[in-house]
């Protein structure tokens, strides 16, 4: 994750990674909840369904969809 990016977006696979950058900076857990919301937009879920299980406090988190489907990560990758 990036914050303070130009914009909101999912940028791909890198290193077997998701790479996402957001505009919200890294304070007051702002750069998560947009993160969040950007899964949760991205992969078509609502954001209940999202939550930060690792990482809160750096750059590398690990996410979990509740309920994913096999194909979600496809749809994260390829929305526009």
């Amino acid at each position: 994750m990036t914050p303070r990016a130009s914009r909101d977006e999912v940028v791909g696979m890198r290193d077997g990674v998701l790479a996402v950058r957001v505009t919200a900076p890294p304070v007051d857990d702002a750069a998560n909840r947009a993160v969040v919301k950007l899964i949760a937009k991205r992969a078509g879920v609502a954001r209940s369904r999202v939550r930060i299980a690792r990482g809160a406090r750096g750059r590398n988190k690990r996410i979990e969809i509740e309920d994913a489907d096999p194909e979600l990560l496809e749809r994260l990758i390829s929305r526009g």
